[in-house]
């Protein structure tokens, strides 16, 4: 949770930091080029560390089951995708944004595409899996509808870009509000969770292992003995 208000904050302040690239027509990627462009490529490698961190909770909630195996997975590709952008700086002003001129341009431009589809991939599982998860039953329909947020962003995002290339930083930061706001809530139901009923054992743990054994138990115990 902390890692996402860094990431917006980060956001924020290298918005007034020259060469001042626009929120509505440059992407997100421009802010990494430039002066300060080391220090968005850390704020990436800090949302990758952050989707790992979110993912380490979610899997200390439940059972094992498939569908948060595969909605974890593709979530971790997303932030593994975040942390290689930091290393492959984007080509600026080719138009769209979504052109590339170098091999490093190219690849930043693929793995963020592929990283934005991993993400929504993920999270769109993830939601799906949260209904049956009762404890986290009250966090499920907003973060549907933060699922429904990144999906309607990155259908803007590709939209844009062949229709209205003034609008691609928009889109694009329409689609990150919904993934960032998605772990924001998944994490904050899960923190209140922890704050409810301690810490969370791993799924499967024995209940033998949870709780010493009861008074009542002791006592039928000690009553046998003196029967035998």
């Amino acid at each position: 949770m902390v890692g996402v208000a860094v990431y917006v904050l980060v956001d924020v302040v290298l918005q007034f930091l020259p060469p001042h690239y626009s929120v509505v027509s440059d992407a997100e990627s421009n802010l990494a080029v430039g002066p300060f462009g080391w220090i968005m490529n850390l704020n990436f490698l800090g949302r990758a560390v952050t989707t790992m961190c979110a993912i380490a909770a979610m899997n200390r909630v439940g059972r094992v089951s498939r569908l948060r195996r595969t909605g974890t997975l593709f979530l971790g590709i997303g932030g593994l995708c975040s942390a290689v952008l930091a290393f492959f700086p984007t080509d600026v002003g080719l138009g769209s944004g979504l052109g590339a001129a170098t091999v490093a341009g190219t690849v930043h431009l693929y793995v963020a595409g592929g990283g934005f589809l991993a993400a929504l991939a993920g999270i769109l599982v993830l939601t799906s899996w949260m209904r049956s998860v009762p404890e986290l039953a009250k966090a499920y329909l907003a973060a549907f509808v933060l699922a429904a947020i990144t999906a309607v962003g990155l259908a803007s995002l590709g939209l844009t870009a062949a229709i209205e290339p003034g609008l691609l930083g928009l889109a694009e930061r329409v689609c990150l509000a919904g993934v960032l706001g998605w772990v924001l809530v998944v994490c904050n139901a899960i923190r209140r969770l922890s704050r409810r009923s301690g810490p969370i054992l791993p799924a499967g743990t024995a209940i033998s292992e949870q709780a010493p054994p009861s008074a009542g138990t002791a006592v039928q115990g000690r009553q046998r003995n003196v029967g035998s």
